[in-house]
Order: structure tokens, then C-alpha cells, then sequence
């Protein structure tokens, strides 16, 4: 999603690619939640999603994403704010913890702030969460290892 399709309200979209095309899963449930996040010291926000609730835009592709994420035994992707600083005008530096399946892994983000929310992106691999990329026809249509994390979190003033 770019900056802004984002802006003032939620959103997260794991977009990623196979060897003949890309795909994007959102997260409906989370946009339409309607809820804001305050960024103070002790208060920065801890977002559970569903992974039931990730739409690919296509059944075979989201069927094949809560397949990878093993949503049946592990139901929540989390993502934690360890830490929240602003840098320039508009720029904040984030550390936040990722949670797929059983694997946690800490990433630093840039966050941009744009009409009441903030909006930020990371690449992660399938690989960091242990998680092997899915295969079809025998390996002739595999997904890359790569995925790009986006999301916007709509701030409280």
C-alpha cells in the first residue's frame, strides 16, 4: 500500500513474490478495527492479527498463506513496539519485535508520519521464521524467500 491509501487508519500487507507474479494478503479485520495507537514510553502498542484474517485476493494463494503460517496451530501474527524514537520532523525509528508461528525476531523500521498515522515497511524472509516458501507443480511455481512487511498504524493526537 503506498502512503496514501494508508493514511488515517490501519492497515497491514505482507506482499511478496513467486517466480511468474507477485501477490499482496491484508488484513481486513485489523483495517476496519477503527482503533488508534498512542506512542509514549510506556504505553507503545502490541498488535495481534489473525491470520485467518489475511485475504490474498485469491483463494488458492490465501489458502496457500494460512497453509505456510500454519494458522490451524498458531492463529496469531504478532507485532510488538520494543522501542519508539523520532529522528527528523516527520521520521521515527522503531524497534519492534515480529512473532510468526514460534519464531520472534526484532527488526528496526522506519516510520513516516502522514495525516494522523504512522507508516512503516520492512523486508523479512520466509527463512527468519523458520518457515520454508511454498511450492506448486512440482517446484515449477515457488515463492521467493522474500516478503515485504507494510502497515500504518492511525495515532491518537
Amino acid at each position: 500500500m503506498s502512503i496514501s491509501l494508508l493514511s488515517q487508519k490501519n492497515g497491514v500487507e505482507i506482499n511478496g513474490w513467486t517466480n511468474v507474479n507477485t501477490f499482496k494478503c491484508t488484513n481486513s479485520s485489523f483495517t476496519n478495527s477503527g482503533n488508534s495507537y498512542s506512542f509514549k514510553e510506556k504505553q507503545l502498542p502490541n498488535v495481534i492479527l489473525k491470520v485467518e484474517d489475511f485475504d490474498c485476493r485469491n483463494k488458492m494463494m490465501t489458502s496457500d498463506f494460512k497453509k505456510t503460517l500454519h494458522s490451524e496451530k498458531f492463529p496469531h501474527l504478532s507485532i510488538r513496539f520494543v522501542h519508539f524514537n523520532k529522528t527528523v520532523s516527520n521520521k521515527y525509528a522503531a524497534v519492534v519485535e515480529v512473532k510468526m508461528m514460534t519464531v520472534t525476531k526484532k527488526y528496526t523500521i522506519e516510520f513516516t508520519s502522514h495525516n494522523n498515522s504512522l507508516v512503516g515497511n520492512k523486508r523479512l524472509k520466509f527463512s527468519d521464521f523458520n518457515i520454508k516458501a511454498p511450492k506448486k507443480m512440482g517446484g515449477a511455481v515457488y515463492v521467493k524467500d522474500d516478503l515485504d512487511l507494510v502497515f500504518s498504524l492511525a495515532t491518537e493526537d
